[in-house]
C-alpha cells in the first residue's frame, strides 16, 4: 500500500483526492496547501493529515507518492524539493509550462532515483485503450489524416476567478496548454510524433488574458501523415461539444469523441469490433468538461494513480513518463512559436 501526500489546496487537488481515495493500492495520507485554514478543512473532508508548510509534508516519512495540484506554472519547485525529499511524483499536466522546465523536472528525478509521472488521464479510458490497440495492430493502414478537435467554452468568469489563469507565467498558455494538452497528449500517442508545423493563434471572446482562446495548427507527422488541431474556449454550446481524436489511413476510420466512438469503421473485420460496436459507441459520454471544468470525473485519474503504484512496486516505467509528458508542450510550444512567426513552419 504507497501513501499519498497532495501538494496544492484547488479544485484539482480535490479531485486527487477522490481517485486517491477510490483507488487500489494506495490510501491518502495528507495534503499540503499554504493557506493553513485551507490546508485543515481539505484534511478535516478527506481524514488526513493538513500541512501548511511544504517542508513539513516532504519531512513525512508515512508519505510514499506525492501529486502535484499546484497551478501549471509552479509544478518544477516542488517537484524539485519532493525528488530530493525521496518521495515519488504524479504531476499535473502539464509537467510545465515550458519543455526546458520539464527536461529539468526529468533530470532531477533521475538523478534522485525516484519516479516522475504525468497526468494523462484520458489515456487510460476503454474507449482510448480499444483505439490505441487498433493502432499498434497496424489496423488503419497507412496513415493520412490524424487530428484533434477541442471547440470547447470558458466564460470571462472562469478566467477572472484566480489571477494565475490566463497568464504565460503560471497558466503557459491557454486554449491549448490548458484544456487540449489531453486530446493533443492522445493524438500523438496514436499517431507518433509530429515534425513540422505550421500555426495560428488569438484571443477573441475573452478580456484581460494575454494567451489565446482560439488556435490552429497544421501538422506533419514523422509517418508521413498529415493533420490538424484546433483549440478553443471560445466555443460556445449549451451542453458542451465533446474533444475528438479522429485518425484515417489506407484501411481504416475511427472517430472518438470523449470516450466513446462516432465512427469505427475498418476494411477487415476483427473480433474486437463487436465488442466495441455494442459499448463503446456514442451516446454514453458526451462533452466531459468542454464547458464546465467540475463536471470532469476522477475515473481516469484513479486508473493513473494506480498504473503509477503498479509502476513502482513492479520496477516498469509508468504509463505518462516525464518524457511522454513531455511530447505535448514541445508540440504546444512549437504552435506558440509558429503563431509568434505569423505562421512559419516550425521543425520538431
Amino acid at each position: 500500500m504507497q501513501t499519498f501526500g497532495i501538494i496544492g489546496g484547488g479544485m484539482i487537488a480535490n479531485f486527487h483526492a477522490q481517485a486517491i481515495q477510490a483507488m487500489k493500492g494506495g490510501q491518502l495520507g495528507a495534503i499540503y496547501a499554504r493557506n493553513k485554514e485551507k490546508a485543515a478543512a481539505l484534511a478535516e473532508k478527506y481524514n488526513c493529515k493538513a500541512y501548511h508548510q511544504l517542508s513539513d509534508l516532504l519531512a513525512d516519512v508515512s508519505i510514499d507518492i506525492v501529486t502535484i495540484a499546484t497551478p501549471s506554472g509552479a509544478h518544477l519547485e516542488p517537484t524539485i524539493a519532493a525528488a530530493k525529499a525521496g518521495k515519488h511524483i504524479v504531476c499535473e499536466k502539464p509537467l510545465e509550462v515550458t519543455p526546458a522546465r520539464i527536461e529539468q523536472m526529468i533530470e532531477v528525478c533521475a538523478e534522485q532515483k525516484v519516479v516522475l509521472a504525468g497526468i494523462f488521464n484520458r489515456r487510460f479510458n476503454w474507449a482510448m485503450q480499444a483505439f490505441k490497440k487498433a493502432v499498434d495492430e497496424g489496423r488503419f493502414g497507412k496513415l493520412t489524416l490524424c487530428d484533434a478537435y477541442v471547440k470547447w467554452y470558458r466564460t470571462q468568469e472562469y478566467y477572472d476567478s484566480g489571477a494565475w489563469r490566463g497568464t504565460w507565467k503560471l497558466d503557459g498558455g491557454g486554449a491549448l496548454m490548458n484544456q487540449s494538452i489531453h486530446t493533443i497528449d492522445q493524438l500523438l500517442y496514436l499517431a507518433g510524433d509530429v515534425k513540422r508545423l505550421s500555426a495560428s493563434t488569438t484571443c477573441l471572446i475573452h478580456e484581460g488574458i494575454e494567451v489565446e482562446d482560439t488556435a490552429v495548427a497544421i501538422l506533419e507527422f514523422e509517418n508521413g501523415a498529415r493533420g490538424v488541431i484546433q483549440g478553443a474556449t471560445s466555443c460556445w454550446s449549451s451542453s458542451g461539444h465533446p474533444a475528438e481524436v479522429q485518425l484515417c489511413g489506407s484501411e481504416g476510420s475511427v472517430f472518438m469523441s470523449d470516450e466513446s466512438f462516432r465512427v469505427w469503421d475498418f476494411k477487415t473485420a476483427h473480433a474486437d469490433d463487436d465488442f466495441v460496436k455494442q459499448n463503446l459507441m456514442e451516446g454514453a459520454t458526451v462533452g466531459l468538461g468542454a464547458n464546465d471544468p467540475s463536471a470532469i470525473n476522477f475515473d481516469g485519474h484513479l486508473r493513473n494513480f494506480e498504473d503509477v503504484v503498479a509502476a513502482i512496486e513492479t520496477g516498469r516505467k509508468p504509463l505518462v513518463t516525464g518524457e511522454e509528458g513531455l511530447k505535448a508542450v514541445k508540440v504546444i510550444d512549437a504552435i506558440y512559436r509558429s503563431a509568434k512567426a505569423d505562421g512559419a513552419w516550425i521543425t520538431l
